[in-house]
């Protein structure tokens, strides 16, 4: 199947489409007050288990679910403040709206790191396969979102690629959920404008928030606005139109050098007040379900989606300029009857990236300014194409309930070199030491296929308990950025799919004030695609991660809550090798960049009125910064206090007082190019709220 990836291409199939299923919809027996439990369950509640209404106590997957009323009282942001609130996940915090994700896994850095997660807005990956972005999260409006669901560990069936560590999905709210606008300032000159509303006859809905934020450190800041506009063309939720959009504008800081700079004087400086980071996206998806026969559904979404960003590389030696973006299109589609569910995604993409360092090197190593050149470094186009075909069946045996699943999945590279093949500089010329580090491959065509299985298992017990196991295999692709932005002595074939396999078992307890889950889970990684402290690619490694969840909520009488989550776990390289610039990885030794302990606890308390309180403790664990296990961070303990205070019929007063007790701590620590450096975390932060209802 062939898609045309032009803009206006790609809302014209998705405009002719609507127009196809108008006529569509004239002709089928079904009206919008046909089934509308059915048609809501499917549209509103998002796809990490499945794309279909199904009981989520019924799954064996490990799935957090935040909902509506925890995201606003949360007002995020940054991602990192959501999922702190999920067992086993961190978000690290980087400069302005930058982050990077671990989820099962450690902090995973590198242009391709963010393959090793799924993150989907509206029920569609936000990038396509092989185009993933290290900071994808702040592409999705989490601060006015009706939920977050997290799977944990590798994603089912329906997922595909990059759902190799986790899933993330973010449900937007729906046409007829109700309006309001909220104004927002706080500490470091932060400011935010959010509006939702429906139509008069709730056939369309508008989310939008624009946000303008200073900072405590030197010349740090951003920028940034989004939009979501829905619309029910036939005036019921079975066919709904979605368009949604992202723009940041930031002025980046930096990490701070040395061992303690996060704790003093240093935390607040930036030593690269020249970076900057400009993103902006656009995504139009169709959503449409529909009977087939007397049990079956089908589920349609075409899609189109265009993104771009330009950066500075202030983390690498030379500071490199970077230009990417890509325009793609797909389409979804699950027919689902009885116990069995079967698919097909189809995609396509247009992807390009230049990479030119404006200033020759002076200030590393003879080697390390000998071998990166001032000019273009790579400057290139990537066609890609990705089909895939999967199944998954569930069945109850008596009070047991299997499901079982697998996918198959193909993606197409057509790689086109725009400069000079091999590790030249931009005039061909060669460099000193061996050559260039940045290493061009001549045009060609690469072809992967990567193959996924689950089988699940859940057997209710008496009083509310549940037993879970899970065995599943995932994979993800290795990223066109791997494939074609080399380094020397590297090959297009070092590079292959990365596999990951899991086995986890769960007990799960739902009852009238208590729910809570229990997880242990052990996942080994092959082919893993790791980075060293040198900011140079490692293929073909692999790796270990060992760990237990913990997760529940207790409400008490008279509008109380208790919740939290807990997480420990074992992350561990499992091969043994000297890197080539000397850095020496241990088979055993724990990976970087990863605590064992990952936790959270939070104690409310709800008033008659609609006032409530809730004070929020978040706990990190240590870490080893370096791959040699030499060096650690400490760890660290945050406390944060939330409030909301009605004020007549339709306004509300918001306090929020992050970091409470002013502790000076780091955001994130590594040890890179032979120095410690952090992301310094923000003192006691004050953000005032004023909302109302419309």
């Amino acid at each position: 199947m062939t898609i045309a990836l032009s803009a206006r291409a790609c809302s014209a199939l998705v405009l002719g489409l609507t127009a196809s299923l108008a006529a569509l919809h004239s002709r089928t027996a079904y009206a919008a007050d046909a089934q509308p439990a059915m048609q809501a369950e499917v549209l509103d509640r998002i796809d990490v288990v499945a794309r279909l209404p199904e009981n989520p106590k019924r799954r064996a997957e490990s799935v957090s679910r935040i909902d509506e009323q925890s995201v606003q009282r949360i007002a995020p942001t940054h991602a990192n403040e959501v999922f702190v609130r999920i067992p086993g996940a961190w978000a690290s915090r980087g400069s302005g709206q930058e982050q990077l994700l671990a989820l099962r896994s450690p902090v995973l850095t590198g242009p391709g790191a963010c393959g090793a997660f799924l993150v989907l807005d509206d029920g569609v990956p936000i990038r396509p396969a092989g185009f993933c972005n290290v900071n994808q999260l702040s592409e999705v409006n989490l601060a006015q979102a009706a939920g977050v669901e997290v799977l944990r560990g590798p994603g089912s069936a329906v997922h595909g690629s990059n759902a190799l560590h986790g899933v993330v999905a973010v449900r937007p709210r729906s046409p007829g959920d109700g309006g309001g606008i909220r104004a927002e300032w706080g500490s470091n000159t932060y400011r935010r404008l959010a509006l939702g509303a429906d139509g008069g006859d709730a056939q369309w809905r508008i989310d939008a928030n624009a946000v303008d934020a200073g900072s405590f450190r030197v010349d740090e800041s951003y920028r940034q606005q989004q939009a979501l506009l829905q619309w029910l063309p036939f005036g019921s939720t079975d066919t709904r139109l979605a368009l949604s959009s992202h723009r940041l504008r930031q002025d980046t800081a930096g990490f701070v050098f040395g061992e303690g700079a996060w704790r003093d004087a240093r935390r607040s400086g930036n030593q690269n007040p020249e970076a900057f980071r400009e993103a902006q996206s656009t995504r139009v998806v169709l959503h449409h379900l529909r009977n087939v026969g007397d049990e079956g559904t089908l589920l349609l979404r075409p899609y189109a989606r265009r993104e771009s960003q330009t950066f500075l590389q202030h983390f690498n030696l030379g500071q490199p300029l970077e230009e990417n973006g890509s325009q793609s299109a797909g389409l979804q589609s699950l027919w689902s009857t009885g116990l069995l569910r079967v698919g097909i995604d189809v995609e396509q993409a247009n992807g390009r990236l230049q990479q030119t360092q404006a200033r020759a090197l002076t200030t590393g190593t003879a080697a390390q300014n000998g071998t990166r050149p001032q000019g273009r470094h790579y400057d290139y186009r990537v066609r890609a194409q990705q089909a895939a075909l999967f199944a998954e069946t569930q069945w109850d045996w008596g009070k047991h309930t299997f499901t079982a699943g697998a996918r198959i999945e193909q993606l197409r590279y057509r790689y086109d070199n725009r400069m000079a093949s091999g590790n030249t500089r931009e005039d061909g010329s060669a460099c000193n030491f061996g050559g260039c580090l940045y290493l061009r491959p001549a045009d060609r065509s690469d072809r992967f296929i990567g193959r996924s299985a689950q089988l699940g298992w859940v057997r209710p017990l008496e009083g509310g308990w549940q037993m879970n196991a899970r065995v599943a295999r995932a994979f993800r692709f290795p990223q066109a950025t791997e494939l074609y932005r080399l380094q020397r002595g590297q090959t297009v074939s070092d590079f292959a799919p990365e596999t990951l396999d899991s086995i986890e078992a769960g007990l799960r307890y739902s009852g009238a004030a208590v729910s809570a889950s229990a997880t242990a889970y052990a996942m080994r990684k092959r082919n893993a695609i790791l980075r060293d402290a040198n900011g140079l690619a490692v293929p073909q490694a692999a790796t270990r991660h060992r760990g237990a969840e913990l997760e529940a909520r207790w409400v008490l009488p008279n509008q109380r809550w208790l919740e939290g989550q807990a997480a420990y776990s074992i992350q561990r390289y499992a091969f043994s090798r000297v890197l080539p610039a000397g850095e020496v990885v241990r088979n055993g030794a724990e990976i970087d960049t990863a605590p064992r302990w990952l936790a959270g606890l939070r104690a409310g308390q709800g008033f008659g009125d609609g006032a409530e309180i809730e004070l929020e403790s978040v706990w990190q664990g240590g870490y080893f910064i370096d791959a040699a296990n030499t060096q650690r961070y400490g760890g660290h303990v945050l406390w944060h206090l939330r409030g909301t205070l009605p004020v007549g019929d339709d306004w509300r007063l918001g306090l929020r007082l992050m970091n409470l007790t002013n502790r000076r701590y780091a955001e994130r620590v590594d040890l890179a190019f032979g120095e410690v450096r952090s992301f310094p975390g923000a003192g006691r932060s004050v953000f005032l709220s004023v909302e109302r209802d419309l």
